[in-house]
């Protein structure tokens, strides 16, 4: 018989919990044969009969499709937390960048697992996840951060589907209206641009500013450029390579650095900005030489932006104390990132050209370069293909846009 019936001390209701009462569960035992050899799939606890007869009808169609591989017994006994470190670790290994995988792992750690972590994959349900984005709302989780929950547990039961973990994706079924993230800050006009360097001259703040705000390098390609990758005569630097991620607090010197987003680009130093690089230059070598007549060490990294010592900037306190000097300022709130934003935007108003501030960014492609003007666009009408922007036109756009805001 394919259906049979049992008696349970403590059944477990629709939705997967535990009701401390007695009562009876169906199991379904199907018997197949896979390569001419007979085998049995048994999977056990259905609360009704209704929902063990679906699951039969269903089996016996995947059963029938000699590609399809039941889960083993182990698989089935999988918790979500279980499932869910092993497919980050497999799936983010290769899929995702490390300070995505890094962000997942903090969302399920923290929000995730407290709430479903150890439910058994299999029974896991619609109602279960709608319960935990209640619940995480309850507690004040932004609606952004529910949302970015509900990402997560798709992809990853996405996953689990495709590998016949479960039979079908929870996460689909859903009920929860998610509200509206976020809005992404405004970028900072020329005029805002303009403000903003008038009170970081003459501070630590100004290089950084120039290549986050004025060339639109995202903050690791910033903090990871090296002098090396400079050339003041020819007037150019290569954007190459990127502060490692979450680089421990106690690395002194860094022996590789982590290759970058995009692909690498040469950007020509304007005449607006090779003096503030050559300015740069000349105080990093005094600095050098106050600490060496002060007997304490250089740790010579070779970095454009370091602290006093050579030491790396940290990435994540550059970010904060940027928030904190736009408080001091009276500035209308932007993240770091949106200084990038804000060069694009800026350069695109003056010029119009697409495809030069693409090739500033490091885009590659017309869809990266629209994501990040805000501009909406057909790319299955358009032939993505390499577009070769010379250099003397980049010098033009960013020469225009560095006068904007710097004068000169």
């Amino acid at each position: 018989m394919a259906i049979s019936e049992r008696t349970v001390q403590n059944k477990r209701n629709s939705a997967g919990e535990l009701t401390g009462k007695p009562g009876t569960v169906y199991d379904v035992n199907i018997k197949y044969k896979s390569n001419g050899e007979p085998k049995t799939h048994v999977k056990k606890g259905f609360p009704t009969k209704r929902e063990a007869q679906q699951y039969e009808a269903a089996m016996k169609t995947k059963l029938a499709n000699p590609t399809y591989v039941p889960p083993t017994a182990a698989q089935r006994k999988e918790t979500v937390r279980e499932y869910m470190l092993e497919w980050l670790e497999r799936h983010g290994a290769s899929n995702l960048r490390p300070s995505t995988k890094a962000s997942y792992y903090s969302h399920m750690k923290n929000h995730i697992f407290p709430c479903i972590g150890d439910v058994y994959l299999g029974q896991l349900t619609p109602a279960m996840l709608d319960d935990m984005y209640a619940t995480l709302a309850g507690k004040g989780l932004s609606a952004s951060s529910v949302r970015y929950a509900h990402r997560i547990m798709g992809v990853a039961l996405e996953h689990a589907r495709k590998y016949h973990y479960i039979e079908s994706n929870p996460a689909r079924d859903t009920i929860t209206k998610f509200g509206k993230q976020g809005k992404t800050p405004d970028p900072y006009t020329i005029e805002e641009m303009q403000k903003l360097f008038s009170y970081a001259s003459g501070t630590h703040w100004e290089m950084i500013l120039i290549l986050g705000g004025l060339y639109g390098l995202r903050l690791s390609e910033a903090l990871g450029l090296r002098w090396r990758n400079v050339d003041l005569d020819k007037k150019t630097f290569s954007v190459i390579e990127q502060l490692p991620f979450q680089l421990p607090a106690s690395v002194t010197e860094i022996q590789e650095m982590a290759p970058v987003k995009a692909g690498e680009r040469i950007l020509p130093l304007t005449d607006t900005i090779l003096p503030y690089f050559r300015c740069h230059k000349m105080q990093q070598e005094k600095q050098k030489q106050l600490l060496a007549a002060s007997g304490e060490r250089y740790y010579d990294n070779d970095l454009v932006l370091a602290k006093p010592n050579g030491l790396p900037e940290r990435r994540d306190r550059v970010s904060a104390s940027f928030g904190q000097f736009l408080r001091h300022q009276e500035m209308r709130h932007i993240r770091f990132h949106d200084l990038r934003h804000s060069a694009a935007t800026n350069m695109h108003q003056q010029s119009g050209d697409f495809y030069t501030v693409g090739q500033i960014l490091g885009h590659s492609s017309l869809k990266g370069v629209g994501i990040q003007l805000g501009i909406s666009n057909n790319l299955e009408s358009v032939t993505e293909q390499y577009i070769d922007v010379r250099m003397d036109r980049k010098l033009l756009l960013l020469e225009n846009y560095h006068k904007a805001v710097l004068g000169g």
